[in-house]
């Protein structure tokens, strides 16, 4: 669903992601793996269009998408979950699950099964996003890229900052939508267990550049763990 081939960026004169070239399979979770700074969050960027990229391909669906603003992106089928969230939190819980809608056909509902995931969202829809939990913050903002429908779903650092409980919610929810068969789900993670426990394949960045893949079944077998000790 997703390829990425030779994709290189710079800011100014540094060579941030190097010659990357992977793949992203629809009813698959790939997870990328990495230290602090190595280039995670600004290869999900630039696959969103938020920063650009010097050259290569970000081929979606048969499409390259290499120079496709943002808009267009999302209006492809793909919905990126920020690290750090990013809800409105002056909007209340609905309005911003209405917020996922926007590319969706006049008059559409928000989809049942973005309560089926995460039950707390249908009992605070008049909340205001900034009055919830930090967990209850990234289920909104799940649920506010699913509210689209997606055909990829990017994932930067879920449990970032999150209680242990809503974790465990967090991953059956990806476990079941990967399940489906309907989306590719790229998840960039740095708690390795969480990774292990969803990953059909994983990657492991060093430097802007990827330096290990394979299949998540794997990840003890290959020494992954070793790769991100500091």
């Amino acid at each position: 669903m997703l390829k990425v081939s030779s994709l290189n960026q710079y800011y100014g004169g540094s060579h941030i992601l190097r010659d990357l070239s992977f793949e992203a399979p629809a009813g698959k979770v790939t997870t990328l793996l990495g230290r602090n700074g190595v280039g995670k969050t600004t290869l999900l960027k630039t696959l969103m269009g938020l920063v650009p990229a010097r050259d290569g391909i970000v081929e979606f669906e048969g499409r390259n998408l290499l120079r496709a603003a943002p808009y267009e992106r999302v209006r492809a089928g793909i919905a990126y979950v920020p690290q750090g969230r990013e809800i409105f939190s002056r909007l209340t819980v609905a309005e911003n699950l209405e917020m996922g809608l926007a590319t969706r056909p006049r008059g559409s509902d928000v989809p049942a099964r973005i309560f089926e995931m995460f039950p707390v969202l249908r009992q605070m829809m008049g909340r205001r996003g900034g009055d919830l939990s930090g967990g209850q913050q990234q289920q909104l903002a799940i649920g506010r890229a699913l509210a689209m429908g997606p055909r990829l779903l990017i994932l930067d650092e879920p449990t970032e900052g999150i209680q242990p409980s809503i974790i465990k919610d967090i991953e059956r929810a990806i476990r079941t939508l990967a399940s489906t068969g309907e989306m590719a789900i790229l998840l960039v993670e740095q708690y390795y267990d969480f990774a292990r426990s969803l990953a059909d394949h994983y990657l492991v960045m060093e430097r802007g550049e990827i330096i290990a893949r394979g299949l998540g079944a794997d990840m003890e077998k290959d020494g992954v763990r070793a790769l991100l000790s500091v």
